[in-house]
C-alpha cells in the first residue's frame, strides 16, 4: 500500500545520508523501506518545523492549498473565499493562507467543534456547520448570511449538494478551485443542479492534479515552510498508533472522524 512517509535513515551506503538524518519520501504502509536516494527520498529539516508537518502543512497537502489559492483562485484582498472540508489538511491551509492575503474567509466544516476549530484556532472570519443544516434550502440561508457581498473564490473538497449552494453564491467572474469531490467517493454519482450558473456567472471551474506541478514545489513550499516555522501556519493531526491501525484511521478519514492530518505512527 503505498503513501507519504517520514522517517529516520537507520543504515546507509550513500554519502549524502547519514545515519539519524530524517527523510520524506513514499515508503508505504510498512514499518522500513529502501530508498536510492536518487530522488524517491528528500532529507528535512526538522530544527524549526517538526518532522510529522512534512506530510501535512509543509508537505502534498499544503502544496495542494496553495497551489489551488494561488494560481487557480488568484486572491485579492478584500475578497470573499469559500472552503469546504475546511478543518482538513487542505482547507485549514488554504483559509489560513487566504487570512494572510488579506480576504474574508468562510469555511465550511461538520459538527460544532471541528467550527470552533476553524474560527478560534485557525482565524476564520466564518464557519458553517453543515450537519446542523441538512435541508439544501436552509444550508444555503446559512451560507447566505455569512457571504453578503457574495463568493468571489472557492475552495472544492467535497461537490454534491455544498457546491450547489456555493455557485449560488458566487459573484461574476469568480474563480473555483476543484481539488476534491468526496461526496461522490463512495461511487454515488454527482449531479450538478443548476451549471448554467457557471455561464450566467461566466465562472473559471479548475480541476488539478497537485503533482503535475513539481517546478512550483519549491516556491510553495518555502513559503509554507517559513508560515510554520515562525508560528503564523497552525495546524492540527490526528494520529493512530502502529500500523494495524491504519486501515481504520483510513476509513475514519473517510468518515470525516480526523482533525486536520490524519497520520498513523509506524514505530
Amino acid at each position: 500500500m503505498i503513501g507519504g512517509t517520514v522517517g529516520e535513515v537507520v543504515e546507509s551506503r550513500n554519502d549524502k545520508y547519514a545515519v539519524g538524518d530524517k527523510v520524506v519520501g513514499f515508503g508505504g504502509w510498512q514499518l522500513y523501506s529502501t530508498a536510492t536516494g536518487k530522488g524517491d527520498v528528500t532529507k528535512v529539516d526538522t530544527t524549526h518545523i517538526p518532522l510529522s508537518a512534512y506530510l501535512g502543512s509543509v508537505g502534498m497537502p499544503g502544496m495542494t492549498a496553495w497551489y489551488g489559492l494561488m494560481k487557480i483562485c488568484e486572491p485579492k484582498a478584500g475578497e470573499t473565499v469559500c472552503v469546504d472540508a475546511a478543518s482538513g489538511a487542505v482547507g485549514s491551509v488554504v483559509g489560513q493562507l487566504a487570512k494572510l492575503k488579506g480576504m474574508h474567509v468562510v469555511g465550511i466544516a461538520g459538527g460544532p467543534d471541528k467550527c470552533a476549530y476553524v474560527r478560534d484556532e485557525l482565524g476564520f472570519d466564518e464557519c458553517i456547520d453543515y450537519k446542523a443544516f441538512p435541508e439544501p434550502a436552509d444550508f444555503y440561508a446559512a451560507l447566505k448570511a455569512v457571504t453578503p457581498r457574495g463568493i468571489d473564490c472557492h475552495f472544492e473538497n467535497v461537490g454534491g449538494s455544498i457546491m450547489d449552494a456555493v455557485l449560488l453564491r458566487m459573484n461574476a467572474f469568480g474563480r473555483i478551485a476543484l481539488c476534491g469531490m468526496i461526496s461522490g467517493y463512495n461511487g454515488v454519482p454527482i449531479p450538478m443542479a443548476a451549471p448554467q450558473l457557471i455561464l450566467q456567472s461566466r465562472l473559471k471551474i479548475q480541476g488539478f492534479i497537485v503533482s503535475e506541478h513539481m517546478n512550483l514545489w519549491p516556491e510553495g513550499l518555502g513559503e509554507l515552510g517559513g508560515l510554520v516555522a515562525t508560528g503564523k501556519l497552525k495546524f492540527r493531526e490526528s494520529i493512530a498508533d502502529g500500523l494495524a491501525s491504519a486501515p481504520q484511521a483510513f476509513f475514519d478519514l473517510l468518515k470525516g472522524k480526523n482533525f486536520g492530518k490524519q497520520l498513523v505512527k509506524l514505530v
